[in-house]
């Protein structure tokens, strides 16, 4: 069984379990701060993949 297989498995209970779960492990109030991480660490991946591709199309104008 492959990964997509599994996502497409998860439905509407699944995610309601999985949000207490998630609820209960950090707490109301730890999951913004969590998420601002989460967003920031997906920021940060776009911009240095951007910069990679930059630096290669230099190199192939060189």
């Amino acid at each position: 069984m492959n990964a997509l297989n599994i996502f497409l498995m998860i439905s509407g209970p699944q995610i309601a379990i999985i949000v207490v779960v998630v609820l209960l492990l950090f707490g109301g109030k730890k999951i913004p701060e969590l998420m601002r991480g989460l967003g920031s660490g997906i920021k940060e991946f776009k911009n240095a993949s951007k910069d990679e591709e930059n630096e290669k199309i230099e190199e192939e104008k060189k």
